[in-house]
């Protein structure tokens, strides 16, 4: 697709700001289909350009952009979603805020990168609802600690036979939070074996050592079932565990570190996933504790086990064939 115009949308929960980058013609319409049929109409007749070659970006703001992808997608119509933070940072420096500005700098952005952008590609309909149970489940294990924490805390200090209600409550909580957890556990395994596809990327995912149930269900979902990103290095980049140089010129000479922009869960995720290949992958052991021999760091080393857990996904996706653990076959 040769793109010769851009409209650029600023997407807030009830309204869209539009703007089209060469006339600057500017609209705002209903975030609902029926605003979305309005704002396609608009801007086809408001371009000069035929609509084959329009392109349509706007920032990602979650669940109020989300409504509008799926119906471009439907409608086979090229778009992008794009960061808010990749937009801001690519355009200088802004003062105050306005819709209308956003939506118009978001139409130049797109112009600016047309023969670079990559257009977002529709997720299915399993991978979202997946997400949104991963959120949700996150949320309620987070609530559960804190019963947790704070009924623990109570019951070394307060005396039971006075506080009574107090303990029973929490208890209570604490039974039917686990109880619905366990209930989005089960409906996410349930919509991952319902779809042999994605069922076949989490088996695949399974057979990489101290990669479980959670680790492997938020890869599938943060890679799109492993169509958002190239390669492991990419992939490394949006968790922040991939290195970058820091040094320039012969004053500045940096450490080599990651970048704080990282999906933080994600991280995480992986950060636990290689502390427990340290305790349970032999293989893994005996590379971090050579390593700390030596005087590496320690944060260092367990750095390169993330990437190392990330190569093997992504080469086990590639080849499209079970982890093979060598280690055990070394003589």
């Amino acid at each position: 697709m040769k793109i010769m115009e851009t409209i650029g949308i600023d997407v807030s929960k009830a309204t869209l700001d539009v703007c089209i980058h060469s006339n600057q013609e500017l609209a705002t319409f209903e975030n609902s289909d029926k605003g979305f049929a309005q704002l396609l109409k608009w801007g086809y007749r408001s371009s000069s350009h035929p609509k084959e070659h329009i392109f349509i970006a706007f920032e990602h703001t979650g669940l109020y952009s989300e409504r509008l992808s799926e119906y471009l997608s439907k409608k086979d119509i090229t778009h992008a979603m794009i960061s808010g933070l990749e937009i801001k940072r690519s355009l200088g420096i802004a003062r105050g805020k306005d819709d209308q500005i956003d939506a118009s700098k978001i139409a130049l952005y797109a112009y600016r990168l047309r023969d670079e952008i990559r257009p977002s590609l529709a997720q299915s309909k399993e991978i979202k609802t997946v997400k949104k149970l991963l959120s949700l489940r996150d949320r309620l294990v987070r609530q559960r600690a804190g019963y947790k924490a704070s009924s623990r805390e109570q019951k070394d200090i307060l005396k039971r036979k006075d506080n009574e209600l107090l303990f029973k409550v929490q208890d209570r909580m604490i039974k039917e939070l686990s109880k619905q957890i366990k209930e989005i556990e089960n409906e996410m395994q349930r919509i991952i074996k319902s779809k042999p596809e994605l069922d076949h990327i989490f088996v695949l995912l399974k057979t990489i050592k101290c990669i479980g149930d959670q680790a492997a269900l938020f890869l599938l979902v943060y890679t799109g079932a492993f169509t958002k990103f190239r390669n492991a290095r990419q992939f490394a980049a949006y968790c922040g565990v991939a290195p970058f140089p820091n040094r320039s010129g012969t004053s500045l000479r940096g450490k080599t570190r990651v970048s704080h922009l990282a999906n933080k869960k994600m991280k995480s995720l992986l950060d636990m996933c290689a502390k427990s290949s340290i305790l349970y992958n032999m293989e893994i052991r005996d590379y971090y504790y050579r390593r700390v021999a030596e005087g590496k760091s320690k944060m260092g080393t367990v750095n390169i086990i993330r990437n190392k857990l990330i190569s093997r996904v992504f080469a086990v996706i590639n080849r499209d064939t079970p982890y093979v653990d060598l280690w055990k076959y070394a003589s």
